[in-house]
């Protein structure tokens, strides 16, 4: 039954009739800059989840309607655990859009769901490449890394993320991986 479904979520989603080509991403790098200075500027763990939340706003905007559509059925299938039918409108989504961040960074955070972090890095790498302030892509990366024992890689990235976002939920990471390189 879910093969029939992923069967049927790939026809609609890649072959939409009438679609052109991906417009570039909005953009937020004007936006982005501002949240990021008042996340530094956060006196308090929840009022920077609230602008966290704000940029993933951001980040989630995709596009055009069918980018969006993909990028939203994708999401709604990995929070259901159809992680095959989630990667099916990634596939899609990057593939139609090939230089939104986004695309690639969901893509790689249902690759780490499934514990394959060979297939996460690349997409995490390009998400970074487009987007180099994406923090949730620098924390996926470094969680990423951090599995594939490369604990100094994952260390670097974790601390360009924090420098941006003190916040981050991740931050207590960052003294296990410190003290894991001091023991090499």
């Amino acid at each position: 039954m879910r093969q029939l479904a992923a069967a049927a979520v790939t026809g609609l989603l890649i072959a939409g009739p009438g679609w052109a080509e991906c417009p570039p991403a909005p953009d937020h790098a004007d936006a982005l800059t501002g949240l990021i200075e008042r996340v530094q500027a956060a006196p308090d763990e929840r009022s920077a989840r609230i602008i966290s939340n704000e940029m993933w706003e951001l980040w989630a905007d995709a596009p055009d309607q069918r980018a969006q559509e993909l990028l939203d059925e994708g999401m709604s299938r990995r929070e259901a655990y159809d992680f095959k039918g989630a990667v099916v409108a990634f596939d899609a989504l990057v593939e139609y859009c090939p230089d939104y961040a986004e695309g690639y960074n969901q893509r790689a955070f249902v690759n780490f769901i499934r514990q394959d972090y060979d297939g996460a890095l690349p997409d995490l790498e390009r998400a970074l490449a487009l987007s180099p302030r994406h923090i949730a892509a620098m924390t996926g990366q470094a969680l990423t890394l951090a599995a594939l024992d490369r604990k100094a890689e994952a260390a670097l990235v974790l601390r360009e993320a924090l420098e941006m976002n003190p916040w981050l939920g991740e931050r207590a990471l960052l003294s296990v991986l410190e003290a894991e390189e001091e023991e090499l």
